[in-house]
Formats: structure tokens, C-alpha cells, sequence
């Protein structure tokens, strides 16, 4: 059994001769919010309709709840709410009403469910305002209460932001936190806000041009993207064993045979400098080095920021 509620292998969607999205590996831990993060036309849409069965993939194959989507849809697609595009919502009814009319489609039977839902997202039970009436914020929000009105276990949200005012955003981002911390949900969300990804999400996946660039948790992310400091040294092996031994810290990486990276910069980095030297190690350079998250992005997407 798989460790992972989504997986995908070397997905592939290609239009003609342009590849929506080429050989994506993407993995979706369970409890944990991973954000798919890309500037618009990236193939964050394209993926997710793909792991929701709306589009039939070129290649490759997709497993959710460890079963492959195109032969197990009926038994996967009830355990999963989405929102990828807006709903088709009545304009002449209220959003009680509204929630209504799809739960008699769907044959949603658990009692309270559209009580629930609403309550969920903070908006009123059976309020008199009318859909047309609702704020932009207020419309995301019914959308998400649709998708979470059967009590799925994975939610695959495409953009619930975009489009929000500050506070309208905090107030979805607080609740789709809720979701995961206290309701145990797992939840797949696709944004091209880097902040807001970076606020959310536990894990991170990159994706430009349909292309996986990075997949990593946002905590190992921050820490490889903080203050540091960069040796470049004839011997990483020795130099760790001096670092773990002499200075007491664990807290470095080594990059390769001549790089390693230090993050507790309070150590003093000349007596470091020194210890190696003494025990033999050539130190070819030493300097501190301070990117963001904002930096990092930047580099792997072709040097062009996320807004």
C-alpha cells in the first residue's frame, strides 16, 4: 500500500506537439496540504482535471487512494471533493437553496450536510440573500462548501483564491488550514501566489511549463533558502565530522564532495575556518549567503518571479 493519497508516474497531457504537462511525479501525503504552485498556463488546471478523471492523460498513469483513476473512478470520485472551475449556481437562489438543488443531484443523504457545510465556510443557514447578491468572496466560499458537502477525504482545489481581497483570503485560507488540522482532511490547492502557497501548505511542488521543478516540504524549502553559510572545502566527509565533533551542530547539509552548507550562522564561522585548515582540509572559499523563498523561485522557473 502506498504512503501517498495522490501519485501520479510520468503524467503526461500533449495537445499537438505542445506538452500541457511532460512526465509530472507528483505525491500527496495523507492529513497534509500540498500546494501546486506555477504561474498561470503553467499546467496546474490541466493536472488536476487529469486526477479527477475530466481529462484523459496522453500517458502515464494516476493513483488516488492507491488505485488507478481510470479503472476505480466510481469507487475514488466519491471520497473527493474539487473545485476547479466555478459551479453553475443558480443566480435566483439563495446559497441554502443552491446547495440544495445539488445535494438532490448528487443524492447527498447525511443529515445536516448543507447546515455543515455552510457553517464551515461562515455563511448563514437558510439566509434570504440571493447568489447574484454575494460578494466575490462569498461565491468562493458556497464554492467550497459544494465541494465539502459529502464529507470527502481529499479536496483538490484549483485557485480558491484568486480573485479575493485581503481579508476574503485569509478568511479561505483559515478555513481550508482548518480543514486539514482539525477535520483530518487531505488537500491538493494550486495557486500562482507564492505567499499565500507559502503561508498554507505543509509541501510544495513546482511546476513551469508542465515541468516538475521541485517537490519538497515548505519547512525543508525554508530551511534551504534562509541564511547560511557556503564552504567550499576539499573534504566534505571530514569537514561534517569536525562540525558534528568540535562545534556540536547538525545543522548543515552537505551538497557534494566540495559544498557544504551551514545554517546556524550565531557559530563563529573563523574558528570553523580554522579547525579545518588544522586538520588538514583546503578551504577554497567561505561567505554568507542569504536567499528567500522569493530568490529560489525565481532560479528554478527561468529567473521570472511569482507574484
Amino acid at each position: 500500500m502506498s504512503d501517498f493519497i495522490i501519485e501520479t508516474r510520468n503524467l503526461t497531457k500533449q495537445y499537438g506537439e505542445q506538452k500541457s504537462v511532460a512526465d509530472l511525479n507528483i505525491h500527496v501525503r495523507q492529513g497534509r496540504i500540498y500546494g501546486l504552485l506555477g504561474r498561470n498556463g503553467a499546467g496546474k488546471t490541466t493536472t488536476m482535471k487529469m486526477l479527477l478523471n475530466l481529462t484523459r492523460p496522453t500517458s502515464g498513469e494516476i493513483k488516488v487512494f492507491g488505485e488507478n483513476i481510470r479503472t476505480h473512478e466510481k469507487q475514488i470520485l466519491p471520497r473527493v471533493g474539487s473545485l476547479i472551475e466555478s459551479p453553475g449556481f443558480y443566480p435566483n437562489l439563495t446559497g441554502t437553496e443552491n446547495l440544495r438543488v445539488f445535494a438532490e443531484l448528487r443524492g447527498v443523504k447525511k443529515k445536516n450536510a448543507i447546515r455543515d457545510a455552510l457553517e464551515l465556510v461562515s455563511l448563514p443557514y437558510r439566509d434570504k440573500k440571493l447568489y447574484s447578491q454575494y460578494s466575490l468572496g462569498m461565491k468562493q466560499r458556497l464554492a467550497i462548501a459544494l465541494a465539502v458537502m459529502h464529507d470527502p477525504e481529499l479536496l483538490i482545489l484549483d485557485e480558491p483564491i484568486n480573485g479575493l481581497d485581503p481579508i476574503g483570503i485569509a478568511e479561505v485560507r483559515s478555513f481550508i488550514r482548518e480543514l486539514c488540522d482539525a477535520k483530518g482532511k487531505t488537500i491538493l490547492i494550486s495557486s500562482h501566489i507564492l505567499s499565500e502557497i507559502a503561508l498554507l501548505a505543509d509541501d510544495i511542488g513546482i511546476i513551469d511549463h508542465g515541468v516538475l521543478l521541485e517537490e519538497e516540504s515548505l519547512k525543508e524549502l525554508e530551511r534551504k533558502n534562509s541564511k547560511y553559510v557556503r564552504f567550499v572545502v576539499s573534504d566534505t566527509e571530514q569537514a561534517s565530522q569536525l562540525l558534528l565533533r568540535s562545534f556540536k551542530t547538525q545543522n548543515f547539509n552537505v551538497e557534494n564532495s566540495h559544498n557544504l552548507l551551514l545554517f546556524d550562522t550565531s557559530l563563529p564561522i573563523a574558528a570553523i575556518n580554522r579547525c579545518f585548515i588544522e586538520n588538514g582540509i583546503e578551504v577554497t572559499e567561505a561567505h554568507i549567503r542569504e536567499n528567500t523563498l522569493e530568490d529560489y523561485f525565481k532560479k528554478v522557473t527561468g529567473g521570472v518571479g511569482i507574484a
